[in-house]
């Protein structure tokens, strides 16, 4: 026998001796956990996962149910997949389950995870949530960015028409992904998109890392060695963030933060930067001392949360209603007979289109932005639904398996069909574990109302204005509506449409 193949027997020998030993000492206790796939010697269930995770997931859900364990390298590891599980991990147990696990993707592009998305549950993390409510993501503060929204979306609107008198094909996905970007970067950064670096590129490239499942985060041996080749990328990423995000606060350096003051002229990041050296909460216990490091990670997280959000939502909403030209006549109907065939949609009137928002619900069920929700850890031993946690198991979430599971959707659970949400209470802010895109509890997002008010807003205008088809006489049916996972689940090309003015 060869030393490879004796090694090997050896490592199976003894993940069984030890898998059994586990098993007696959990009946000891008695003390159950979730069924689950069997785990293979030190990788564990890693290689099962395939290039879309929560479709991989979901299957296994079918099998072992909506509270399954797995073993991911050497993290324990729960996945949760009906609204039953999701309650009680995001509710129930909020408290408990609300911290971030560590993972090298959040020390490379969020500095450590000092920003908020990613960084641990305490008082951190709570003065960095608090600061950006008050600052940026306040109902009041979205409300007020509705000249910038409402300017911005003139500008595209006025391509558009354009590329519509010349019978253009458009690509709907840059159009939009376009317009995202530079509401974001003026509400965020106080400037528009800035040609000099590719910041869009970057958030997408740091979406792809957040989301990828490294598996140096649950071997560390193998970080060093790099065979996915995500360290290397990590760094690439890390450094041209760190270069773009330099630059653009040297630039607010260059005006003197009185002078902004006195002329009304403070941005986000001018905000940021009066807390320079300054406690960022100096009521909190712990003392945090706000520094360029924590800026920048800041940042980071409010462009990707404001950005990616409203962009890969819009995406999907547009490529579900040119696949369903039923939908999208629907939503036509309805815009003319509340706003009119002679004037634009304003801010004020989406709250009538009552249709519409059935088709971004349906669409946040069937596209959630997050999948997986960004993954909790436990830090305390608990039990729910019968079976036992213990401290520092990751949870994932599956919202995507969420919404495709026939018990809650019934029978027609894949198709595209809004009138679902008649007569229905189920909302998407999080309340209704139904469809929980945005997730729930104390780490839902922040950037909520922004990303929807923004999406509806895009959505009834684009499609109040124009007539759209698919190039080339391509039938609604072929669509192509492959998926690119990360941390949000865009499409994998870019949808291409030609737009006809429709208004008089």
């Amino acid at each position: 026998m060869s030393p490879t193949i004796f090694l090997v027997l050896f490592l199976i020998f003894i993940y069984i001796a030890r898998a059994t030993l586990l098993r007696r000492k959990q009946s000891k206790n008695d003390r159950k956990q979730p069924p689950g796939p069997l785990a293979l010697p030190i990788i564990g269930n890693l290689h099962i996962l395939g290039k879309l995770p929560h479709r991989t997931l979901h299957s296994l859900a079918q099998k072992y149910g909506p509270v399954m364990s797995l073993r991911l390298g050497h993290v324990p590891t729960i996945v949760v997949s009906s609204p039953e599980a999701a309650e009680s991990i995001l509710k129930t147990h909020d408290a408990v389950c609300a911290n971030r696990p560590k993972v090298q993707a959040a020390e490379y592009i969020s500095y450590g995870a000092k920003g908020m998305a990613f960084t641990e549950f305490g008082p951190y993390w709570r003065s960095v949530r608090k600061l950006c409510n008050l600052e940026l993501l306040s109902v009041s503060k979205v409300e007020s960015y509705e000249p910038l929204r409402r300017d911005e979306l003139g500008l595209l609107v006025k391509s558009l028409r354009s590329a519509a008198l010349a019978h253009e094909i458009v690509d709907l996905s840059g159009s939009v992904g376009g317009l995202t970007e530079n509401i974001t970067c003026k509400l965020i950064l106080g400037r528009s998109k800035d040609d000099r670096f590719d910041l869009k590129g970057l958030i997408r490239e740091g979406m792809n890392l957040l989301g990828a499942f490294n598996a140096a985060d649950y071997l560390p041996l193998l970080g060093a060695i790099d065979l996915q080749g995500l360290t290397r990328r990590l760094k690439k990423a890390s450094k041209a963030l760190d270069q773009v995000l330099e630059k653009i606060i040297d630039d607010h350096n260059q005006v003197p933060i009185e002078q902004k003051v006195h002329q009304n002229e403070i941005d986000f990041v001018d905000r940021l930067l009066l807390l320079m050296d300054k406690p960022i909460n100096p009521q909190d216990d712990q003392i945090h001392i706000v520094t360029r490091t924590n800026i920048k990670a800041i940042l980071f997280d409010m462009i990707v949360g404001a950005y990616e959000t409203s962009a890969v939502m819009l995406d999907w909403a547009f490529s579900e209603l040119l696949k369903h030209p039923r939908v999208m006549k629907n939503v036509q109907d309805e815009l003319e007979n509340v706003i009119g065939m002679n004037k634009m949609v304003e801010e004020t009137d989406l709250e009538k289109l009552n249709y519409l928002e059935m088709v971004i619900k349906e669409t946040s069920r069937l596209h959630p932005v997050a999948p997986l929700l960004v993954p909790h850890e436990s830090m305390e031993d608990i039990t729910f639904n019968g079976h036992y946690i213990k401290k520092n198991s990751r949870i994932i979430v599956n919202a995507w398996s969420i919404g495709h599971d026939p018990k809650v959707w019934s029978d027609n659970v894949d198709s595209f069909y809004p009138e679902r949400f008649i007569d229905s209470n189920i909302d998407l802010r999080g309340h209704d574990f139904q469809l929980i895109p945005f997730g729930s509890g104390r780490r839902g997002c922040p950037g909520m109302q922004f990303g929807l008010t923004t999406v509806k807003l895009v959505l009834a205008q684009l499609i109040h204005c124009f007539n759209w088809e698919l190039p080339y006489g391509l039938d609604p049916h072929h669509l192509d509506m492959e998926e690119k996972y990360g941390l949000s689940l865009p499409r994998a090309k870019h949808l291409l449409a030609v737009p006809t003015y429709r208004l008089f």
